[in-house]
């Protein structure tokens, strides 16, 4: 099991009507900004574990599981809208740090968070990081028609129990799980994830702490020009961290790529990009010295 340097407080905050599980590493103090760790798409705050152990300041870190993900239920929805996580986020920063700049870290899909929040709300981000979060393919008006279709029959299948989500018959299955997805995550960190990104809701079962609506295609298209003037207006030094491996070019397949990612960054005004060598995706978990060191060298 891996050994943890630094042991998180866990709490709930009522935001928006929703009971919020967020993680909490430190206290706050005067002077020091609170650190904000945006984790992605399924999965946990308790995935920053290894990076917070990895920094080598006292920090006041603060790391929700978004709705429908970990130990924060959504209510029973059907789908899941991006522009909430934006007001949750929103709420979260009001609660923990009111009237204060925060410096932002995002993986993934808390990146795309994280980069669309720091346009909206110039004025609450100090710093910014973007662990990569590269955004979705282009798409056109022409393409509305199918994609509500789209949403509507994956609702539908939702609602009859066709996307529910694989269970495992114990915590060292869950782990091999991981290892499966990620073949550079060791067996000691990836059975302590086990336990916080499944849990044993029943006897000989566990299942992950994920809601299986996340698996419905947003109604939403995603709209560049929009994201490009949200870009623009973003006023914090922004560092995006890429990963060696091109996980886009293994998700999309042609559709979206590294040049046109890197395309759309150029309208944010104060950038700074990096590589990180020998990992993938999940760069915080493949190298998490790197990672911290690369966030603490950018605050």
């Amino acid at each position: 099991m891996y050994p943890i340097q630094r042991i998180s407080h866990s709490e709930f905050a009522p935001i928006r009507g929703l009971n919020y599980h967020v993680r909490r590493w430190g206290h706050p103090a005067a002077g020091k900004t609170p650190l904000v760790l945006l984790h992605g798409w399924m999965d946990v705050a308790a995935s920053f574990q290894f990076v917070v152990d990895a920094l080598a300041g006292q920090h006041f870190i603060i790391a929700p599981d978004w709705r429908g993900f970990g130990l924060t239920r959504s209510g029973g929805a059907d789908a899941f809208w991006f522009p909430d996580y934006l007001a949750d986020l929103d709420a979260l920063l009001d609660h923990y740090a009111p009237g204060q700049g925060v410096d932002l870290v995002g993986h993934s899909m808390g990146g795309n968070v994280a980069m669309i929040y720091a346009g909206v709300r110039p004025e609450r981000v100090r710093r910014l990081v973007n662990l990569e979060g590269f955004g979705m393919p282009a798409t056109r008006p022409e393409h509305a028609p199918g994609r509500y279709a789209q949403w509507m029959d994956e609702v539908r299948r939702l609602r009859g129990g066709a996307l529910h989500l694989k269970t495992y018959d114990s915590r060292e299955a869950v782990a091999r799980r991981l290892m499966k997805t990620n073949a550079r995550l060791g067996a000691d960190k990836a059975h302590w994830l086990a336990g916080h990104w499944a849990a044993e809701l029943t006897p000989g079962q566990w299942s992950i702490l994920g809601e299986a609506a996340h698996k419905v295609t947003s109604a939403q298209l995603y709209r560049v020009d929009e994201v490009l003037a949200i870009f623009r207006n973003i006023k914090a030094p922004t560092l995006m961290v890429e990963a060696e491996d091109d996980s886009m070019a293994h998700w999309w397949k042609g559709k979206f790529t590294h040049a046109e990612h890197r395309e759309r960054m150029n309208s944010v005004a104060n950038l700074e990009i990096v590589q990180v060598p020998d990992c993938g995706h999940m760069l915080h978990h493949d190298q998490p010295q790197a990672v911290a060191a690369l966030i603490e060298g950018f605050l």
